[in-house]
């Protein structure tokens, strides 16, 4: 199995990994981000959804919205986050390697950096043919993740996160290859014991990245470095690039 396939990974941590910060912050870039400013009643993706965190505010703008993720249990939060606000959303348990929808979408959304997670490149390939596939000619493709360059200036120490429970959680990151991949060693310790948890994912910088969308196939690619569409540069906190279908 690999790592992304443990589903008590994503149940386990998900209070570290979706705080109710990170919906505040999605719900208000969704209201203010012009990355995010599509046509009314868009048919947006959200591909690799998680609990639902962009998907219930492009929802309530009023795009017809997808959500696609692997795990159950996050899948499960985001209907139920839905459900309660009384929004209309189709939510599917799919692998984004496998996952297409000819013509289907609009936009195409993969965010907090959830791409690169196969250990083959050309998979990771394949999830943006994948999308390109998907989208309605047109469309468009984004995708935002945390780029080598934004990496590179922070990475340091372990860092604790202190949980409402009384638990906390020590993330440690370590990159491997020459800067190719990132490890991220999540390590939660509630009460007596501890339970660990590894991530791997593929590192890009904003020209490999683009590089990446181009052999898929994608036309009129453009690197941000924020959802305010700034440009991309020493001072960037994200990496995110947009590609189109033609």
């Amino acid at each position: 199995m690999q790592w992304y396939e443990d589903d008590s990974l994503w149940s386990d941590f998900a209070t570290t990994m979706f705080p109710p910060a990170r919906a505040e912050s999605a719900a208000a870039l969704v209201g203010s981000s012009p990355l995010l400013d599509f046509p009314p009643g868009s048919r947006v993706l959200d591909l690799a959804c998680g609990p639902g965190l962009f998907v219930l505010p492009l929802a309530r703008r009023g795009y017809e919205v997808t959500g696609v993720d692997l795990s159950p249990s996050l899948l499960e939060t985001a209907r139920t986050a839905c459900a309660e606000a009384g929004v209309d959303v189709r939510l599917e348990r799919a692998d984004m390697l496998a996952y297409t929808e000819p013509g289907a979408f609009d936009v195409v959304l993969n965010v907090f950096t959830s791409f690169g997670y196969f250990e083959d490149p050309d998979d990771n390939l394949q999830v943006l043919r994948n999308a390109r596939e998907s989208l309605a000619p047109g469309g468009q493709l984004l995708v935002d993740v945390m780029g080598k360059e934004v990496l590179a200036g922070w990475i340091g120490r372990p860092k604790a996160v202190d949980l409402p429970d009384g638990s906390f959680v020590v993330q440690r990151d370590t990159v491997l290859d020459s800067w190719r991949r990132l490890r991220t060693d999540w390590t939660l310790v509630r009460g007596g014991s501890a339970r660990t948890a590894s991530i791997l994912s593929w590192l890009y910088s904003a020209a490999e990245l683009a590089a990446l969308f181009e052999r898929a196939g994608f036309t009129d690619v453009e690197c941000f470095g924020g959802f305010d569409a700034s440009g991309y540069d020493q001072r960037s906190e994200r990496l995110i690039v947009r590609g189109r279908r033609k």
